[in-house]
Parts: structure tokens; sequence; C-alpha cells
């Protein structure tokens, strides 16, 4: 378990002593999973759904005041509608997270045979014999609360949700959403005619998943390149797609 780092530091690092030479060895772990995901989340959505509203206004309307005006109005609605989403599913995780570790804490005190055996079954899958699972068991029996957290982690997979991610995450998720959706409607917001703002938000909304992406590898570790281009063809496809269907509405209406 590496060691507390700030609010906002994605990278911990734990400094332990090598066998070799008396050298340093320094582990950095990423730890901003959730808040990344938030971030993917409200960006790529807020890339895309504009830009098709965007691109489908463009061949419907002269006015590229129209489609500026008709695109804010998503992108209020958007991030609202996906911050509230994005609260939901948090506020969600850190009920269950609640009612599970009630039920374990029951458990330990009415169940206490049969929780013992489970953590000598999840020892063994790390074959680990009961023999030397014993001792441990021995210390958590001393230590209730460490008991039940040690089986909401090992047995159950879940780890506390931090005090206030719920508002966090709407929060995140939101703003992300609004920085997405404003970057393809840039050229309509400064070129009048509307078939060379679409020209110029394909190629701004590509470029800007194409950042996105490698910045989002290089934090997480997975490779820039890697990662551009996956984002790029991801969010590209869903683009396209949703732009496809915006126009084929759009001539059929």
């Amino acid at each position: 378990m590496s060691e507390p780092v700030r609010p906002n530091t994605p990278v911990s690092s734990r400094q332990t002593p090598s066998l070799e030479n008396g050298q340093v060895h320094e582990e950095k772990h990423f730890e901003s999973g959730a808040m990344v995901r938030d971030i993917v989340i409200g960006l790529s959505d807020g890339l895309t759904v504009p830009f098709a509203l965007a691109a489908g206004l463009s061949g419907a309307v002269a006015s590229s005041r129209i489609v500026v005006l008709a695109g804010l109005a998503e992108i209020v609605a958007g991030s609202i509608a996906m911050g509230l989403g994005g609260y939901l599913a948090a506020r969600g995780d850190a009920e269950h997270y609640a009612s599970e570790k009630e039920r374990e804490q029951r458990e330990v005190i009415e169940m206490t045979h049969d929780e013992e055996e489970e953590i000598y079954e999840i020892f063994e899958q790390y074959s680990v014999p009961r023999a030397n699972a014993a001792p441990v068991l021995e210390a958590l029996r001393q230590n209730p609360a460490a008991w039940v957290e040690f089986m909401m982690r090992f047995e159950l997979g879940l780890d506390e949700p931090p005090p206030g991610r719920a508002y966090r995450s709407a929060l995140t998720i939101a703003f992300s959403y609004i920085a997405g959706g404003l970057i393809p409607l840039m050229p309509y917001m400064l070129i009048a005619e509307n078939s060379l703002a679409l020209q110029f938000s394909v190629v701004i909304t590509l470029v800007a998943l194409a950042i996105f992406g490698a910045l989002k590898g290089r934090i997480v570790g997975t490779g820039w390149l890697r990662s551009a281009i996956q984002t790029v063809l991801i969010g590209g496809c869903a683009a396209a797609a949703a732009y496809l269907l915006a126009r084929l509405l759009n001539q059929y209406a």
C-alpha cells in the first residue's frame, strides 16, 4: 500500500531500501483512476454529441448563430444530465459499500466460524496453507474493525469510496462535458459559413481527441501513442455515427 498523497495528486510513490548496495527503490502507483474515468466520460461525450448536433444542423440552417445557440443549449442540458448521472452512480457505490459493510459487521459477530473459514478460503486462493494463515486470523480476531475491512476488500473486492466522491464525480463529468462540447463549436463561433466551419470542426475535434488520448495514456501509463490512436478511432467513429444519424433524421424529418 502506498503512502497517502495530497488531494489531486494522481501518482503516489513509496521508497523501500533495495537489497543490493543499499540503493533506494521507488515505486510509483497511479491512484486517480476514478477521476480519469469521469474526465473520459465527460470529455468523450462532450466532444461527440455537440459535434454531431452542430454538424447535423449545419446542413439544415443557413445561420451559424443558430448552430451555436443550439449547441450551447445542448451543452448546458448535457452537462447537467451527465453530472447528475455521475452523482447517482457514485452515490449508489457508496450506499452499496455501506450496506455490505453493515452486513459483514453482523456476520463477524453472529457467524464467526463461517467468517473464519472464508478467511482460510481467501488465503487458499493465494496458495497459503491454513497453518500459515492461522496467525493472521488470530490477529484479526483481536481487531474486529480490521477483520471487517479485510473481508470487504478481499472477499467482496470493495474499497471504501472517498468522502464527497459523488459531488466530485458530478462536477468533474459536468465540467469535462462543457470543455469537450465547446471545442467542436468554436469554428461556428468564428466562421459564418457553416460548411467551412464544419470542416474546421472535424479537424479540431479529431486533434482534441488525439491530444486527450495521449495525455490519458501518459498519465495512466498505457502509452501515449497507443492511447491517442485508440481515442481517435473510438471517438471518431462515435462522432461519425452520431453525425450520420443526425443528417439522416434531418433528411427525412
